[in-house]
C-alpha cells in the first residue's frame, strides 16, 4: 500500500505540472481577458508559476503542506471565475462546463486532504522527518 500513496502523488500532481506551461502562451492570457479577469498578462502565467510549484512539491513530497495550499489558492478563483456552468444555456456546453467545475472541486478536495495529512513516509518530508532524531514532519 505504501506505493499507492506514491502513485496518487503523481497521478495528482500530473496535472498541475503538465498544464502549467499553457499559463505562458498568448491565447491561454487572451482567454483570461475575454472572460473579464483584470491584469491577465500577470495574473495568469503567476497562476502558472503557483501551479508548478504546488505540483511539483506535491510530486516529490517536499514541503507539501504548502504545495498543497498553493494548489488550494489556485484551484479557488480558477474554477469559481472561469467555470461557471450554471450560467450557460446550451446544454452540452453546460454539461462539459460542469464537467470541468467538478474535476476542479475533486481536485481541490485531494489538494485539502494533502494539506491536512502530508505526503507520507515516503516523500523528501518523510525522509527529513526519519533522519533528523526528534524532528517533526514538515508535511
Amino acid at each position: 500500500m505504501k506505493y499507492a500513496l506514491i502513485g496518487g502523488r503523481f497521478l495528482f500532481s500530473l496535472i498541475f505540472i503538465l498544464s502549467a506551461t499553457g499559463h505562458f502562451k498568448a491565447q491561454t492570457i487572451a482567454f483570461a481577458e475575454m472572460k473579464g479577469l483584470p491584469l491577465a498578462s500577470v495574473l495568469v502565467p503567476l497562476s502558472g508559476i503557483i501551479e508548478l510549484i504546488g505540483g511539483l512539491s506535491i510530486l516529490i513530497g517536499y514541503r507539501a503542506k504548502i504545495g498543497a495550499w498553493l494548489l488550494v489558492v489556485f484551484l479557488l478563483p480558477v474554477t469559481f471565475t472561469f467555470h461557471q456552468f450554471w450560467t450557460i444555456q446550451d446544454p452540452m456546453a453546460r454539461q462539459m462546463e460542469m464537467a470541468v467545475f467538478l474535476k476542479n472541486m475533486s481536485m481541490l478536495g485531494g489538494a485539502l486532504i494533502l494539506a491536512y495529512f502530508g505526503t507520507g513516509a515516503w516523500s523528501v518530508d518523510g525522509l527529513i522527518k526519519n533522519r533528523i532524531p526528534g524532528k517533526q514532519a514538515i508535511a
